[in-house]
């Protein structure tokens, strides 16, 4: 009896496995991995493009494409370039003619407009300190960095003022949220951290700042063996001179 379940169970899961596995193959059919799972409201919905390709096969720069952060002081300002700062490049015939080269489907491209913001923040203003990159680093070396830094560190190793902030463009083909600055950049400068004070000299009203893990039981999910690892992740809102009974 025994014999024969184990034989009915062992068929039974190599059904699952064989099933799971012609899943797998069939997804692989009709799925383009090559591409980021994108929002509707995402510049790159319509258009094939690679900031790596542009970057290191090309020599572009970044203000050849985006050269009016240079003069953006508002977190609101279109930073994107137009089809004008791509023309300046893909002039050609064949660009005029084949609209593919960029657009997916060039019938429903369309401009892109930037989302709401709900943080302030000067591109112009950070622009004329000139190059971040070494300041940062120093904050990881001397051990003065808030977050996470070991994929960081050999990104800072550059000339260019821009990839001081985003950071990794050189190695995808679109960018997104892993490419924009780390909260812990903002504060190797910004270093005043007095909750919730200075967290609205960037954040607008509104903003979700409290993070979604602060429920009301927080204090019992937050106080396990690992405290310390714990604590670590409350530096980059609350500084490092915080007490725990300063909140509870």
């Amino acid at each position: 009896m025994l014999n024969s379940r184990a034989q009915f169970s062992g068929q039974f899961w190599a059904k699952q496995v064989r099933l799971i596995a012609r899943v797998t193959v069939l997804l692989g059919l009709f799925a383009d991995f090559s591409r980021p799972l994108l929002s509707v409201d995402s510049p790159y919905e319509n258009l094939s493009f690679s900031h790596r390709f542009h970057l290191t096969e090309t020599k572009a720069t970044c203000q050849d494409c985006h050269a009016s952060v240079w003069k953006s002081s508002s977190s609101l300002d279109n930073n994107l370039p137009s089809e004008k700062n791509c023309l300046q490049c893909h002039d050609g015939a064949k660009a005029r003619k084949e609209c593919t080269l960029c657009h997916t489907d060039p019938k429903t491209a369309h401009s892109f407009q930037s989302p709401p913001r709900n943080f302030r923040f000067d591109h112009q203003l950070h622009g004329n300190l000139g190059n971040l990159a070494p300041i940062i680093a120093a904050a990881i070396d001397s051990g003065k960095y808030l977050s996470q830094a070991e994929k960081l560190r050999k990104r800072l190793d550059t000339s260019n003022p821009c990839v001081a902030c985003h950071r990794g463009l050189d190695e995808t083909n679109y960018s997104g949220p892993a490419n924009l600055p780390q909260m812990a950049d903002c504060l190797v400068c910004h270093a005043e951290i007095d909750p919730p004070f200075s967290c609205e000299f960037c954040h607008t009203q509104g903003a979700q700042i409290k993070p979604v893990s602060h429920t009301p039981d927080y204090i019992d999910l937050h106080t396990s063996r690992k405290a310390q690892l714990d604590k670590q992740s409350c530096k980059i809102c609350h500084g490092t001179n915080f007490r725990c009974m300063g909140c509870h």
